[in-house]
């Protein structure tokens, strides 16, 4: 893994390379709730099927008036009407996101993982979809929130709807955080948008394929580097570390 043995920032994907967020509260149980109480915003036949609560979001703030004969006036007034809703789902997905993470499960080996490389002195980031205070209630609950003082960077919105991978958003303002150039970082994810995103920042990846599912789907994203579990990782940076 040589794209860590230079690095100075890691940068880690939340949910998979840090934990499973969603082990005891499940994403699809999350995302019937928030289709229920938000069915009026998602008025596309895909809403019904996803069991994304993330793929809700993006379709509830690419909503439109339906029919193209309203008036513009109109149609500005239900869009902003609309993307308050969005808002609002926004907000209820992020208490969800934050209930997940008091019952998340540890990843295996991360807690040492992050350790180690702040005790080798690199700097540790998040760049995640999920919401920056779900991650900072599940590092808090680790004790490792101070290792990612003020590098925590969730999802964004702008007046279009969330920035999410793979957009590189999220990874950009981790590098900002860090004050590294991306020449000198290295992200650690587990989905093909983690792949695109890092890539579209100028950062190298590793890639965490926890069962054959995921390995599958980072080398169809493009991933070279995989590590089938955090022990790999975490011994590339010290290869001493009794794990």
């Amino acid at each position: 893994m040589q794209e860590l043995t230079s690095a100075q920032c890691v940068i880690f994907d939340f949910d998979g390379p840090l934990c499973r967020l969603f082990a005891r509260r499940p994403a699809p149980l999350i995302a019937g709730r928030l289709r229920t109480t938000y069915q009026h915003a998602l008025p596309d036949a895909a809403a019904h099927e996803t069991t994304d609560p993330l793929r809700l979001l993006t379709l509830a703030f690419g909503t439109s008036l339906p029919g193209e004969a309203a008036r513009a006036a109109e149609r500005s007034t239900a869009r902003a009407r609309n993307h308050a809703t969005a808002r609002a789902m926004e907000r209820s997905l992020t208490e969800e996101e934050i209930a997940a993470a008091v019952g998340a499960f540890p990843t295996p080996y991360a807690d040492t993982l992050v350790r180690t490389l702040c005790a080798t002195g690199r700097t540790v980031a998040a760049a995640t979809d999920n919401a920056a205070a779900a991650v900072e209630r599940y590092l808090s609950g680790r004790g490792l929130l101070g290792l990612f003082a003020g590098r925590v960077c969730g999802r964004t919105l702008d007046r279009d709807g969330p920035r999410l991978k793979p957009d590189p958003d999220c990874v950009e303002r981790a590098l900002h955080a860090c004050g590294a150039a991306p020449a000198d970082a290295v992200m650690i994810g587990d989905s093909a948008r983690d792949v695109l995103a890092a890539r579209a920042a100028g950062v190298a990846f590793i890639g965490y394929a926890r069962n054959e599912r995921k390995e599958r789907e980072l080398r169809d994203g493009g991933a070279e580097t995989l590590a089938t579990s955090l022990r790999d990782v975490l011994l590339t940076v010290d290869p001493l570390a009794h794990v």
